[in-house]
């Protein structure tokens, strides 16, 4: 008696296994139908005035030796920094941004009688990143720092310190983009739109930066300041958002 109790207990989830087993194909082949979805890009942009432009500018000087030329360069951006602090630009919004000390040469050719390269002379070049927070005055500080001695540059970029309201203005305008290009494909499929699944972010914060012709290898300052134009920033960003499908339409 207690044999046959056994050898029940042992075939009962020999059964069970055996229905689990059968059932298994068709479940399989269900799970393998892909869920119905739809990924759409959406797009928004938001327009805003900058408040703080970026300038690269540059003293250059040659000389006989590196050290008179490094002296002449060290003595000319001091006073540019000197000045620039007196315009109320703080330590913070100055950032050396290269320098460099390089030979000049004369080569032989059929002229001058030389066999082989020589050093006539050094140039010394120091570049200053400036952040000029008051746009009113950017015209006027560009001008005074060329007329202390600023004989290199030339770019100008516009930008905001703090870009976060305008980008979640886009981003906003961008999901309600997804949202209208999902819904218009849904429509034309004979189907209706199911649950958000997913959404990812592009954002291009970036602004190019905007030639400033005046500031190129000017030896003086103009008898006026630097006409600056600030315009409008434009920020832009791109959402990828994925939907569920509801077979059929509501």
């Amino acid at each position: 008696m207690n044999k046959e109790i056994a050898m029940i207990r042992s075939f009962i989830p020999m059964a069970a296994a055996a229905s689990v087993l059968a059932l298994s194909p068709a479940a399989a082949q269900e799970a393998m139908v892909p869920e119905p979805k739809i990924m759409v890009t959406g797009e928004g942009e938001a327009s805003v005035s900058p408040d703080m432009a970026l300038i690269s500018i540059a003293v250059v000087r040659e000389a006989e030796t590196a050290r008179e030329a490094m002296d002449a360069n060290n003595e000319a951006m001091n006073d540019v920094i000197a000045a620039l602090r007196e315009e109320g630009i703080e330590s913070r919004d100055l950032q050396t941004s290269g320098l460099s000390i390089d030979p000049r040469y004369v080569y032989p050719n059929d002229n001058n009688g030389e066999e082989s390269p020589r050093i006539v002379g050094y140039q010394v070049t120091n570049g200053l990143t400036v952040r000029i927070r008051d746009l009113d005055n950017a015209g006027a500080i560009l001008d005074r720092v060329v007329s202390l001695g600023v004989n290199q540059g030339g770019q100008i970029t516009f930008t905001n310190d703090d870009p976060s309201e305008a980008l979640n203005e886009a981003r906003k305008d961008a999901v309600q983009d997804a949202i209208a290009k999902a819904q218009t494909l849904a429509e034309a499929a004979g189907v209706s739109l199911g649950d958000i699944l997913e959404i990812s972010e592009q954002s291009n914060i970036g602004q190019p930066p905007r030639p400033l012709p005046q500031m190129m290898r000017m030896e003086a300052a103009t008898a006026s300041s630097v006409p600056v134009e600030a315009g409008e920033n434009e920020y832009q960003v791109r959402v990828n958002v994925t939907f569920g499908l509801n077979q059929s339409a509501e």
